[in-house]
Parts: C-alpha cells; structure tokens; sequence
C-alpha cells in the first residue's frame, strides 16, 4: 500500500510541475469525442506548441491545490483532459475552434492562465485575440505607415525650401 501511495505523490508532484512551468493550463470536457477525432485535437494543439494530458481527476485536483489554485478543484469532475502550453493564447483558441463543428462535443470547463484562474468567459475572450506573430505585423505596419508619411512630409519641406 505505500507503494502506490508514493506512486501517486509522485504523479502529483509531476502534474503540479507541469503546471507551475506551463504558461498556460486549460481545462475541458472531452466526452462524446472519438478516438480520432480526439486524436486531430491533440495534434491541432501540439503544432500550436501545446500538449493534451488525461489525468485523473484526484491527481489533477491534489497538484492544483498544492500550487494554490483551490478554485480549480471543482474543474476536475468527470471525464476531463487538461491542454498544457507556453503559449497565452495558443491552448484556448485551439479549443475554442474545437468547440465548433464536428466536434462541438468539447467544453471548456476553467483554465490557468499566467498565474491566474480564468473562467469560460476570461477564455472565451482569450481565444479571440490575435496571435503574438499577428500582434507583431500589425505594430510594425503601423510603425511603418507613420515613418512612411513622416518622411513623405519631411521630403515636400526640403522641396519647398529648394524652391523658395
């Protein structure tokens, strides 16, 4: 009996590591998927950089309050997996686009989002935002518009001072 005790210590104290390095944890209700298409998920979240564990819920909910995510407890009832990332954004917008279509069956119960617990909503909003590398090529559009009519400008002013 000691034995598998200190197997599930274990099992805790390796889940409780895997969330405390991971920017963001999500959980979410799997049931009614098939093997296949739960099988497209995890490898639609592993290109966005992602990983989806199944992990009972006893150990699941023991590494959450063990970090001192008591709020997350009550997300580990029923058949449940957890999507682990380092990205803010990445495990959310993959569930959430999982949430529509054929695999409509997938429900976002809670997550853990840069040390904070967010509710469905907070990741509903979440998964909405562009990604980083978009965020980026927006700033420097912007960026570049603005130098672009600065000098447009700058060059009409030497022109008209050659004039004059």
């Amino acid at each position: 009996m000691k034995e598998s005790l200190a197997a599930k210590q274990k099992a805790v104290t390796e889940v409780a590591e895997r969330i405390k390095n991971s920017t963001s944890v999500v959980v979410f209700k799997y049931q009614g998927l098939s093997v296949l298409e739960f099988q497209n998920l995890r490898r639609a979240m592993r290109e966005q950089g992602g990983e989806i564990s199944v992990i009972k819920n006893n150990i699941s909910a023991r590494a959450a309050q063990s970090l001192g995510y008591e709020g997350m407890v009550d997300a580990f009832v029923g058949p449940v997996a957890v999507a682990f990332s380092n990205d803010l954004v990445a495990p959310a917008k993959v569930l959430f686009d999982a949430t529509k279509g054929e695999n409509a069956k997938v429900e976002i119960v809670k997550g853990i989002v840069d040390g904070d617990i967010y509710s469905f909503d907070q990741l509903k909003t979440l998964s909405q935002l562009p990604s980083y590398e978009t965020l980026l090529t927006q700033l420097a559009a912007g960026m570049i518009g603005t130098l672009s009519q600065l000098s447009i400008g700058l060059n009409m002013l030497v022109e008209k001072g050659q004039q004059a």
